[in-house]
């Protein structure tokens, strides 16, 4: 009899065990599930944000390719207003992100200008909260820029990059301006900026006759560098933050199946413990059905 009461208390201790740690997992499973609910949140409103931006930079793209067009042709006629390139004074657009994420995307950015710039140090125009702690300890000659999160966030970024660009202009005279970004083919794009309209210096005329101009050549030339420096500085930022996005879907998929792929064995592991459990109560019962004297005074 003392030896069946030894094994009703073994069992029940053992239980009781099985039972906490059935507990300690569930409790651990509905935590994984809350972070799934958020994590897949934030996926879904990035790919919202990349259906809005579809609009926004197509419509850009057009904007940009009617001001290459028209610089195409002024300068197929009037070749010799393109100012000499001096690559003296290079400043480098650096668009990352604001927000994480996104996996490597900003560690990217800086692999691709440690490889084409191993020894020198050109000015940098930083864009993106998490691109800035990357940077902002490695040099000195860096503006940093708050990015945009969505679309209509780009406006505001770009007046600043603006400011930025004419004060720099000031201290620098006329400088190489490149813009370094993600672009919609996965890679990086490295895209000369200023001075505008390079690739076209040897470009042959299209048109037999010049365009007639209401400025001068070297005022229209100016006057159409401003207006594309904008349209591009769009283009580039919507094309930037439209990667950014992509990335960031793709990033959260994966975690969000890992995470359902973690609560999936999680549950298995419940379910063998109060399996466990079962079995165990089912003995319990057994021998105190064997007891009959031990079985009452527990009745009692």
């Amino acid at each position: 009899m003392e030896q069946c009461s030894w094994r009703m208390a073994a069992k029940f201790q053992t239980g009781n065990h099985s039972m906490t740690k059935r507990q300690d997992l569930e409790h651990h499973r509905h935590s994984l599930g809350e972070i799934r609910e958020i994590m897949n949140s934030m996926k879904t409103l990035a790919f919202l944000e990349t259906r809005k931006l579809t609009h926004f930079l197509s419509s850009q793209q057009t904007v940009v390719r009617s001001i290459e067009d028209t610089a195409a042709d002024f300068l197929s006629f009037h070749p010799e207003i393109l100012p000499e390139i001096d690559e003296t004074n290079q400043i480098y657009l650096l668009i990352g992100t604001e927000r994480g994420f996104c996996g490597d995307f900003n560690q990217s950015l800086l692999r691709h200008l440690d490889s084409t710039h191993p020894f020198g140090e050109p000015l940098l125009i930083v864009v993106g909260h998490k691109l800035h702690t990357l940077i902002e300890n490695k040099t000195d000659r860096v503006t940093l820029i708050n990015g945009a999160s969505v679309v209509e966030e780009v406006t505001s970024v770009l007046d600043k990059i603006v400011q930025s660009l004419s004060s720099l202009q000031e201290q620098y005279a006329i400088p190489t301006l490149y813009g370094l970004y993600h672009g919609n083919n996965g890679g990086i794009v490295a895209q000369k900026l200023l001075p505008s309209f390079q690739q076209y210096l040897l470009q042959p005329p299209h048109f037999p006759h010049p365009p007639e101009l209401n400025l001068s050549a070297a005022n229209f030339l100016l006057e159409l560098t401003e207006q594309y420096l904008f349209a591009a500085l769009h283009e580039i930022l919507y094309t930037s933050l439209m990667a950014e996005n992509r990335n960031r879907v793709a990033h959260l998929e994966g975690a969000v199946k890992h995470l359902d792929d973690k609560s999936e064995e999680l549950s298995r592991q419940c379910n063998a413990l109060r399996q466990e459990e079962i079995i165990e109560e089912i003995e319990v019962i057994l021998l105190s059905s064997s007891d009959p004297e031990n079985a009452f005074g527990a009745s009692n």
